[in-house]
C-alpha cells in the first residue's frame, strides 16, 4: 500500500487497526482492556452504552475514542494509552491535521438506545473485509467488501460517519466524504469539474459501488500530479487547512460588524443565522426571467457606483439626495442597497414577489455582493441557486419595497413556504451547501470556564438523559454555556437546529405545543414552538437538535408540557410512543434528536418549588462561580489589569461572605459572567465602576434589604477594591 512520511498518524492509525482485528471473536477483552487504559490516565470511559459501561463494542467507535470533540494532547493521550496496550510501535506526533473527527454527540457508530441484534457484528465484518480489500484488492475481495458495506448502510446512525471510519483504518484507500471534504471537493478548482458534477449529485450517503466509483475517480486525480494534494489524507489536510481560514475570515469579517456587548447576547458574532427576504426584480417582476436563467438577482440604483465604496447607510442616502429629483426621503431605497450589500448572506432565503400578493420563485444566496459596472440598469448583483419558479397566490398583501427583511415574522415565512410544499415543480428542490464554522469540545473549553472533565460528564448526562437543567447563581453564564454546549456537542454553531424561548407566567401550553389563536375568519389552530421544533428534528433526524428554555422554573410546568411531561423521558422517545395531542388530537412524539436544556437561577426569591413529576426527567447540573478556575485566571492575566484583579478579589470574599449566610447560600452568589467580554482597553476605572454601583450594589441591596449595615460594608469594600 502506498504511504507517506508527511504525517505520523495514517501509520499508527492502519497499525491499531490491525491489532484491533485480533479482538473480532473476544470483545470483552478489548471492553476490558479500554477500562485498564482509562483508569490509568484518570479519566471516565465515555458513555458508549445507555446502560452505561458497554456490553460490546465496534472497533470503529473505538477510533471515536480519540476522534471526537477533545484537545489535541487529550487526543494524542488517549490514542498512545490504547495503543500502547494493544502493542502498536508506530509512532503518533501531533499532527492530527485533516484527521476527521466524530461529533460528541453521535460518537458512536452504533444507535446507543435502539441498537439492533447484529448492529455490532456487522460492522466488525465490515471493519474486517476493508482491510482485507485495502491490502489486497482482488475482484472477490471488492464484492465481499461491497456486501459488508451496504449491509451497514442499513442500520441506524449509519451515516457519512462509514466513510469516516474507512478513512482512519486505511487512510490511503478510503476517501473520507464527511461535511468538510465534501464542501472542500465542491470548491472550484479543487477537483475537475467532472468529479465536482457527480459530488454534487449526491444526497445522501452512496451505496457501496458509487462510493468506489467516487474513490477511484478522485483517487485518479490526486496520482494525476495536476493539483497540490497527492493522496486522502494530503486531501484532507487540505480541506482542513481551508476550511480553518475561512472559518477565520468569516469570524473577522463579522466581528467587524458586531458591537463587542453582542457576545453576551442571544446571537453570537461569528453565527450566521439564516434570513428570510421578499424581493422584487425590477418593476413588476420584468427581470425575473432573465434573473432566473442567470442564477443572479439584481438592484438597480446604478448611480451609486460600487456600494462598498460607503462607509453607510447615511451616505447612500445623501448620495441618492444628490443625484434623484423626485422629492422622497430615500430612506427605503437606501436601506435596500445597504441591506443588499452588507447584512444579505450566502444561505439566506429569497422569495420572488410581483405585484402585491403574488409570489414567483423561491432561491438560497450562494455569492456575496459584486459590482458589474457594465451591468446597466442593474450593476448591484448576488448569485443565487433558484430553486423554485411559477405563480402562486398569497392572502396576505407584501410590503411595497424592493427588498424586504422577513426574517422577524415567522408566520408570513411560514405562509409563504407552505406555498413550496406540495410543489410538483421539476425544478431541484435542495438547498445549496454552505459551509457553517465549526465548533469543538476545545472551544467550548477556552470560552467557558469549565474543565475538561466536568464538560464530558454534562454530554455524557445530555447524551443519556436527553433533559438536563443548568442551575446556579446570578451572571455565572447558564445561557452562554447551554448554547455553547449545543454548539460544541453539534461541532457546528449550527442555529437552525438550536431554539431558545423563556418561560414566564403567562406562558401556556398553546405557546408550546399548539393552540387556538385568533384570526381573520375566526380561530385558527396554531403550532407552538416545541411542536414546529421537533416536526423539524423529526425530518432531519441524523442529527442533533436542542431546546433551550430560559427561567424553566417560572412557568406553570405541568399546564405548559402537558401530556409531553412523559413523551420527553429518554426511553419513551420516538414514533413508537406517540400521544394524543389536546387540540388537533394529532399522534405526535418527541423524535429521539432532541435535547432539552433549561436554566433556572438559584437565587430568585419568587420562585416555586419544580413539579417532581420533571424533576424525575431532567439531570440537574450546577454551575458555580468559577474566579478559580484556570480559564478564568488566564483571562485576569490578559487583561493585566490590577484594579480589576483586586476587585475580583472582592467578589470572591464576598461569595464567600454569601455562602455562609444562613438566609442565603451559595446559590446566592455573583457570578463571573458580570466581568467577562472585556479587553485590555475597555477594562477601565469607570467600566469597572459601572459594574459595582449598577449590578452588584443593587443585587446586594435585594439580599440584605433587612441589614444595611451590611450592604454599607460590602459597598464600601467594593468600591474600595477600585482605589
Amino acid at each position: 500500500m502506498t504511504t507517506d512520511s508527511q504525517y505520523s498518524w495514517p501509520r499508527f492509525f492502519m497499525e491499531l487497526a490491525d491489532k484491533l482485528l485480533a479482538f473480532k471473536d473476544d470483545r470483552q477483552a478489548l471492553i476490558a482492556t479500554l477500562q485498564d487504559v482509562y483508569a490509568e490516565l484518570g479519566m471516565d470511559l465515555p458513555t458508549l452504552d445507555s446502560g452505561g459501561i458497554p456490553t460490546d463494542i465496534d472497533p470503529f467507535t473505538v477510533y471515536g475514542l480519540f476522534n471526537r470533540g477533545l484537545t489535541d494532547n487529550k487526543r494524542r493521550a488517549v490514542a498512545l494509552g490504547i495503543g500502547g496496550a494493544l502493542g502498536v510501535q508506530a509512532p503518533l506526533h501531533h499532527d492530527f491535521v485533516g484527521v476527521p473527527v466524530l461529533l460528541n454527540i453521535n460518537a458512536t457508530f452504533y444507535d446507543q438506545v435502539r441498537r439492533d441484534d447484529g448492529d455490532i457484528e456487522r460492522l466488525w465484518d465490515l471493519f474486517a473485509v476493508a482491510l482485507a480489500y485495502a491490502d489486497q484488492p482482488t475482484e472477490q475481495a471488492e464484492a465481499v467488501f461491497r456486501h459488508a458495506y451496504d449491509a451497514v448502510l442499513q442500520q441506524r446512525h449509519a451515516s457519512w460517519n462509514v466513510t469516516m471510519g474507512l478513512f482512519w483504518i486505511r487512510p490511503y484507500a478510503y476517501v473520507n466524504l464527511s461535511s468538510r471534504d465534501r464542501w472542500f471537493l465542491a470548491l472550484p478548482d479543487r477537483m475537475p469539474s467532472s468529479v465536482r458534477s457527480v459530488l454534487a449529485s449526491i444526497k445522501k450517503v452512496p451505496g457501496s459501488a458509487e462510493y468506489l466509483r467516487i474513490r477511484d475517480s478522485i483517487l485518479s486525480v490526486l496520482k494525476s500530479g495536476t493539483y497540490e494534494y497527492s493522496s486522502f489524507p494530503d486531501l484532507s489536510a487540505h480541506a482542513w487547512r481551508v476550511s480553518e481560514q475561512v472559518n477565520r475570515e468569516n469570524k473577522d469579517s463579522n466581528k467587524e460588524k458586531e458591537e463587542v456587548t453582542q457576545e453576551a447576547a442571544l446571537g453570537d458574532a461569528d453565527v450566521q443565522t439564516v434570513r428570510y427576504w421578499l424581493y422584487a426584480p425590477g418593476r413588476g417582476a420584468c427581470m425575473w426571467d432573465e434573473f432566473y436563467k442567470r442564477g443572479v438577482m439584481g438592484l438597480g440604483w446604478h448611480e451609486l457606483g460600487d456600494l462598498r465604496g460607503y462607509a453607510t447607510k447615511e451616505e447612500m442616502r445623501q448620495r441618492l439626495l444628490e443625484t434623484r429629483d423626485d422629492n422622497t426621503s430615500q430612506t427605503n431605497s437606501a436601506r435596500a442597497v445597504w441591506q443588499f450589500a452588507n447584512e444579505m448572506n450566502p444561505g439566506d432565503v429569497i422569495f420572488v414577489k410581483r405585484g402585491l400578493k403574488e409570489i414567483v420563485g423561491r432561491g438560497v444566496v450562494t455569492g456575496d455582493y459584486v459590482y458589474d459596472p457594465d451591468g446597466g440598469e442593474y450593476p448591484h448583483l448576488r448569485e443565487v441557486s433558484w430553486t423554485r419558479q411559477g405563480s402562486w397566490r398569497s392572502d396576505q398583501q407584501f410590503a411595497m419595497k424592493t427588498l424586504t427583511d422577513i426574517t422577524d415574522y415567522p408566520d408570513s415565512v411560514a405562509r409563504i413556504e407552505a406555498f413550496f410544499e406540495d410543489s410538483e415543480d421539476d425544478v431541484d428542490s435542495e438547498e445549496p451547501l454552505v459551509i457553517i464554522p465549526e465548533y469543538s469540545a476545545r472551544q467550548f473549553l477556552n470560552e467557558v470556564y469549565m474543565s475538561e472533565e466536568r464538560y464530558e460528564a454534562i454530554v455524557g448526562l445530555l447524551k443519556t438523559k436527553k433533559n438536563i437543567i443548568l442551575q446556579g447563581a446570578p451572571g455565572v453564564g447558564k445561557t452562554y454555556a447551554a448554547k455553547r454546549l449545543a454548539y460544541s456537542m453539534m461541532g457546528v454553531k449550527d442555529v437552525s437546529r438550536v431554539k431558545l424561548v423563556q418561560f414566564h407566567q403567562s406562558y401556556s401550553y398553546e405557546d408550546f405545543i399548539e393552540g387556538y389563536r385568533p384570526s381573520g375568519a375566526g380561530f385558527e389552530l396554531v403550532k407552538g414552538a416545541f411542536y414546529s421544533f421537533c416536526k423539524k428534528a423529526t425530518d432531519d433526524e441524523e442529527n442533533a437538535y436542542f431546546f433551550i428554555i430560559d427561567e424553566i422554573n417560572r412557568g406553570n410546568l405541568s399546564k405548559i408540557f402537558g401530556e409531553l411531561f412523559m413523551l420527553i423521558e429518554s426511553d419513551k422517545r420516538g414514533p413508537k410512543n406517540k400521544l394524543q395531542l389536546l387540540y388537533s388530537r394529532e399522534l405526535f412524539y418527541v423524535p429521539r434528536n432532541v435535547h432539552i436544556i433549561g436554566m433556572m437561577n438559584t437565587a430568585d426569591r419568587s420562585l416555586a418549588m419544580l413539579d417532581y413529576a420533571l424533576r424525575r426527567r431532567f439531570a440537574f447540573v450546577e454551575l458555580c462561580p468559577a474566579f478559580d478556575s484556570d480559564g478564568f485566571r488566564d483571562y485576569c492575566s490578559g487583561l493585566d489589569n490590577p484594579r480589576f484583579e483586586a476587585l475580583v478579589r472582592e467578589v470572591e470574599s464576598l461569595n464567600r461572605a454569601i455562602a455562609e449566610d444562613e438566609s442565603l447560600g451559595e446559590g446566592f452568589c455573583i457570578g463571573h459572567s458580570y466581568f467577562c467580554n472585556m479587553k485590555p482597553d475597555n477594562c477601565t476605572d469607570a467600566a469597572l465602576a459601572s459594574i459595582v454601583d449598577y449590578e452588584l450594589i443593587p443585587m446586594l441591596k435585594e439580599y440584605w434589604f433587612d441589614e444595611p449595615t451590611k450592604v454599607r460594608e460590602w459597598t464600601d469594600r467594593l468600591r474600595r477594591a477600585l482605589r
